[in-house]
């Protein structure tokens, strides 16, 4: 079979001419355009000072000045109170029976309670077996049991003046002259605080403190 030859066949581009500028060169390719940049995170540091707020200013209308009242009288002084004035109490006893009336008197005391410390037994003839018993020990042992105040204390009229004032004072009238009861009941009034105790005589305690004893 006789081979046909094919006629060449011409393709046309569909692309026409490319437009060339006027210099002979290719247009540059335009640059993308940059978007916002994102903030920056913050340092970490040590935080500002926090600045104090400005002081308000206060008008004249809001500071309330205080207006002086009326001055009163003025106050009176009060009296100085008085001298308290212990109370007597005369318990009946003969010279011989007059420091066991006071023992007596010394345990009702305790009984009701008063403090041992608070109490002063004086004695104007014979010495209280007490006294006589640490006497034995010296002068300087025994005024310092006075001075430590936590027990009963006897003492002779004689010395009574060296001993401290406490609030219950006993006065024993078991002898000794007229004028050592004279000396010690006036003594024993000055230094009881509250209550003065005199066991004796009563007509000889009367003509020393008088008869309204």
């Amino acid at each position: 079979m006789p081979l046909i030859p094919e006629e060449p066949q011409i393709h046309e581009s569909a692309q026409g001419p490319r437009a060339t500028p006027a210099s002979g060169r290719t247009a540059p390719t335009p640059r993308p355009v940059p978007g916002p940049r994102p903030a920056a995170p913050s340092r970490p540091g040590r935080p500002g000072p926090v600045r104090p707020a400005p002081p308000v200013q206060r008008t004249p209308r809001d500071v309330a000045v205080a207006k002086p009242g009326p001055s009163g009288p003025p106050a009176s002084a009060a009296p100085a109170p008085a001298s308290a004035t212990p109370q007597i109490q005369l318990i009946p006893a003969s010279p011989e029976g007059a420091l066991d009336a006071a023992e007596e008197a010394v345990d009702l005391l305790l009984d009701s309670g008063r403090g041992p410390g608070d109490v002063l037994v004086i004695t104007t003839g014979e010495q209280h077996p007490w006294a006589t018993h640490e006497l034995s020990f010296g002068e300087t042992s025994y005024w310092a049991q006075h001075d430590a105040g936590d027990d009963v204390f006897y003492a002779d009229a004689s010395v009574a003046s060296r001993a401290t004032a406490r609030p219950v004072v006993v006065v024993a009238v078991n002898g000794g002259s007229d004028a050592a009861a004279a000396d010690a009941l006036p003594l024993a009034m000055a230094r009881a605080g509250a209550l003065l105790i005199v066991c004796g005589d009563p007509q000889r305690i009367n003509s020393v403190l008088g008869a309204g004893v």
